[in-house]
């Protein structure tokens, strides 16, 4: 079934429909992962609301299977390749692409030109985007791009209901769920941490109540300032050690009082090389994200930073015993050790 997407400057590519077809509205994102990480992308509560452009071209060469997923469901709204693999090849293939996006109710559309699309975006901005099953016409097309809210995404994607993911270990660790992905519970809960989750809405007396050593705060979707935890981590600064990744990172600096703005096109895929300013050494990281701190708070100090455009990629504040990075260390799933992260958040050292 042909489809367009209709981006927000009025502009039209047409496309072949896959995975779940319907109508679906979103902001529109270009991913500069190679071949692999798209089943973890479609899984990560942090791709709310997105249609996601990847930039390689070929999209499902190696399938799906059980073990990678990120979360039970898939919180991205759309995936648009240039081609999807139908015939994937892998010795841990369970399933196609197509199948998998279908039963997950992510829309896919294939056959555009999506590093023309890439271009648009990296020159003119992230922009929101529909796709259209018929003829939309341009009013209709604004109208419904207008009710795209990101203001409650990470609501959308968090816990309902606190809950205990590992009961053993010999640091207490309140995780706020903003948006936590599978494999960042399974790193903390490694380290010998006992991980309790939070909703991102819990109060920092409930937080406290199980008297954590670390509180831990997930990457997730959207706006940083929407998130309901801000209040939460000014009222728990300065009582126990906190720390995050992603948006957490960003929710922290602003509980700090740092300045956060929006990226003309955001951080997004795997080959994000970001520099550890105390040691020289460079990561190459995993990045999701459209905020990025423009100013630090006194008492704040930059820890890491991005290599490619200089922006603050990691911070610390010593006098609130606070930190964060702007990266998703992915730990053992990683070829690049940024494991060290999660070793730092966990450190006795506070």
């Amino acid at each position: 079934m042909k489809a367009e997407l209709i981006l927000e400057n009025g502009m039209r590519f047409t496309g072949e429909l896959f995975g779940d077809e319907r109508e679906v509205v979103g902001e529109v994102i270009f991913a500069t992962n190679m071949a692999v990480g798209y089943q973890e992308a479609i899984t990560n509560p942090a791709s709310a609301g997105q249609i996601v452009i990847t930039t390689f071209p070929l999209i499902g060469n190696y399938g799906v299977n059980a073990i990678d997923i990120e979360s039970d469901k898939a919180a991205m709204t759309a995936l648009v390749v240039r081609e999807k693999c139908d015939f994937p090849s892998n010795f841990r293939c369970e399933t196609t692409l197509d199948s998998f996006m279908k039963e997950k109710g992510v829309v896919g559309l294939c056959g555009i030109d999506t590093r023309a699309l890439t271009r648009i975006i990296r020159d003119n901005g992230t922009m929101k985007g529909i796709i259209a099953l018929n003829d939309m016409s341009d009013s209709n097309a604004k109208a419904k791009m207008a009710g795209f809210d990101e203001s409650k995404l990470v609501m959308s994607v968090t816990t309902k209901e606190k809950y205990t993911y590992s009961d053993k270990g010999d640091r207490n660790v309140a995780v706020i769920d903003l948006g936590v992905k599978r494999s960042t519970l399974e790193e903390l809960a490694k380290r010998n941490a006992k991980v309790t989750v939070f909703p991102a809405d819990a109060s920092a007396d409930e937080i406290m109540a199980i008297k954590p050593d670390v509180v831990f705060l997930s990457g997730g979707p959207g706006n940083p300032a929407d998130a309901p935890a801000v209040e939460t981590v000014k009222n728990l600064l300065g009582k126990v050690k906190v720390c995050g990744i992603a948006l957490g990172h960003m929710v922290i600096a602003l509980a700090l009082g740092c300045k956060v703005e929006k990226l003309s096109f955001g951080h997004h895929g795997g080959n994000y090389p970001v520099k550890d300013l105390a040691s020289g050494r460079v990561l190459i990281t995993a990045q999701n994200d459209n905020y990025v701190i423009t100013g630090l708070a006194d008492g704040v100090s930059e820890i890491f930073k991005n290599v490619n455009d200089g922006t603050i990629a990691g911070f610390e504040c010593k006098r609130k015993n606070a930190e964060g990075v702007l990266f998703t260390p992915n730990g053992g799933k990683s070829v690049f050790q940024d494991g060290f992260v999660f070793d730092r958040f966990l450190s006795k050292e506070d």
